[in-house]
C-alpha cells in the first residue's frame, strides 16, 4: 500500500500566502547530484535501476489521429443510439473499424515505449468530460483491447472510473468487469469536486464514500493490487492525508479477510 503527495494539478497563484514563514526540501543537493547522474542513463538503464519501479501513464486516442502516449487523453467512447436500425449497423461498421485503428496506433507506440525502457509499462484510465456520439466501443472496451494488444498493464484510477461513469451515465460497476483482471498493476484513489453539472477530478478532498464502495468491488474483482492515495491540492495536515492511506489499508484487508472466508 502505497501513499504519495504528488504536485498540485492547479496551483492558486492569485491568492496572498497567509503567512511568509516557509521551509524547505531536505536533501536537495542530494537530489541534484542524483539528477546529474540520471541525465548520464538511457531510460533503459533508468528503468534497471534497483527498487520497485513502476512506470504508468495516462493513455489516450485523438479522433483523427494518436499521438506521444505522454501526452494522450483517453476519449470515453460511447455507442451510437440515434440512428435508424439499418443506417446504425452501418455507422457502427465504418467507427468500429477506425476506432480499433486508433487501438492499433495505440498499441504501436506503446510497445515502442516498452522496448525503449525494457519493461512493461501501465496505462491509467483518465477521468473524461465529453464523448462521441458514433463510436462504438465503450472505453473499458478500448483500454483493455489497447492492454491486451500491447502486452501491457493497466494503472486502474477508481476515483477516474466513477467520475467518468457520473459525467457520462455508464455504469461503474460494469466498467470495473470489462476490464481484464490479469492486467490491473495498480489502483489509485482521489477525491473530486462536484462542479453541479458535473464532477471534476480535482484530489483536492478526502476520497467520498462512492468510491470507497467501488474501490471494495475492485478488490473483489481484482484481489490485492498496491494502492496509491493521490492528494494534490488544498492539501491538508499530514496526519489527515496519512489517515487516508491507512483506511486504504483497512479496506483492503477486510474486503480480502471476507474474500477468504467465502472461498472456505
Amino acid at each position: 500500500m502505497l501513499m504519495v503527495i504528488s504536485p498540485a494539478k492547479t496551483l492558486d497563484y492569485e491568492t496572498p500566502a497567509a503567512t511568509s514563514r516557509h521551509t524547505l526540501p531536505e536533501h536537495l543537493q542530494d537530489a541534484a547530484q542524483l539528477i546529474e547522474l540520471l541525465r548520464e542513463l538511457s531510460p533503459a538503464q533508468v528503468a534497471e535501476q534497483p527498487g520497485p519501479v513502476v512506470v504508468a501513464e495516462e493513455v489516450a486516442a485523438g479522433l483523427h489521429q494518436v499521438e506521444a502516449v505522454s501526452v494522450l487523453v483517453l476519449v470515453h467512447l460511447k455507442r451510437a443510439v440515434a440512428l435508424p436500425h439499418a443506417a446504425l449497423r452501418a455507422e457502427r461498421l465504418h467507427h468500429l473499424a477506425h476506432e480499433w485503428k486508433l487501438r492499433d496506433q495505440v498499441v504501436r507506440r506503446v510497445v515502442a515505449v516498452q522496448e525503449r525502457l525494457g519493461r512493461q509499462i501501465l496505462l491509467e484510465n483518465v477521468s473524461s468530460y465529453l464523448t462521441f456520439a458514433h463510436s462504438t466501443l465503450s472505453e473499458w472496451e478500448f483500454l483493455g483491447a489497447v492492454a491486451e494488444g500491447a502486452d501491457c498493464g493497466i494503472l486502474l484510477d477508481v476515483n477516474n472510473v466513477y467520475v467518468s461513469a457520473t459525467n457520462h451515465g455508464f455504469s461503474a460497476e460494469a466498467y470495473l468487469d470489462g476490464l481484464p483482471a490479469d492486467r490491473i498493476g495498480q489502483i489509485h484513489l482521489a477525491g473530486h469536486t462536484d462542479m453541479g453539472r458535473y464532477l471534476l477530478d480535482t484530489h483536492d478532498g478526502p476520497v467520498i464514500e462512492a468510491v470507497w464502495e467501488l474501490y471494495r468491488q475492485a478488490l473483489r474483482r481484482f484481489g490485492r493490487v498496491s494502492t496509491l492515495v493521490e492528494w494534490d491540492d488544498a492539501i491538508p495536515d499530514l496526519d489527515v492525508v496519512c489517515a487516508e492511506a491507512e483506511r486504504a489499508r483497512a479496506v483492503e484487508a477486510l474486503v480480502l479477510e471476507s474474500a477468504d472466508v467465502a472461498a472456505r
